[in-house]
């Protein structure tokens, strides 16, 4: 909602052709003659990335860590540090691999790809969603999605729509992304994972 709020509050200041910038809401405060207060802004927003950039290398760090476990990446990559109790090679991993990709590649280009894998990732959540209340029905859930099918249906079909929105570099760069992930399941995951050897 807060968003929404901003977007609304942006496109009164400023024509909407007009922002498509990276820094919109410093364009908003240009025009009502606020341009001093941009600062804090860009302070507040180079905070903001550090933290959603934090929480998602140390969520993805457990997400392989969890992966490993299972059997789909090998099993250092699960290897717990004694002390801290986090997944420090796969931390560090990743930490390595974003950092190097960060230092090449244009912000412009990152924000799409990042965008993009997480429209996707929402995609195979709705879908999932759906696929586990079909196969599981009577399963425990702390949380039920309403109205199933509609709703994970719906996230579906707004997340393609984003999708389709977006250039076609970036489509082709989420296809060569899932197509190294088909080539790690079907050359070392398939034939490692305990849900396959039950």
């Amino acid at each position: 909602m807060l968003y929404i709020a901003v977007a609304a509050v942006l496109t009164g200041l400023v024509p909407y052709r007009e922002l498509n910038v990276p820094d919109p809401v410093v364009l908003g405060l240009r025009a009502v003659g606020l341009a001093w207060f941009s600062l804090f802004i860009d302070i507040g927003a180079l905070i903001g990335i550090t933290t959603v950039i934090l929480v998602l290398l140390y969520g993805q760090s457990r997400i392989f860590a969890t992966m490993a476990a299972d059997g789909l990446l090998p099993p250092v990559v699960a290897r717990v540090h004694p002390r801290l109790g986090t997944p420090w090679i796969s931390q560090i991993a990743i930490g390595l691999v974003v950092a190097g990709v960060a230092a090449v590649s244009p912000i412009d280009v990152l924000a799409e790809l990042v965008g993009v894998g997480t429209l996707f990732a929402f995609v195979l959540v709705c879908g999932a969603v759906i696929y586990l209340r079909h196969l599981e029905p009577h399963a425990p859930r702390p949380f039920r999605v309403p109205y199933v099918p509609l709703v994970p249906v719906l996230g579906i079909v707004f997340c393609l729509v984003l999708i389709a929105g977006m250039a076609p570099a970036t489509w082709v760069r989420l296809v060569v992304w899932l197509a190294v992930g088909f080539v790690i399941y079907f050359t070392y995951g398939r034939h490692h994972s305990r849900l396959l050897k039950r």
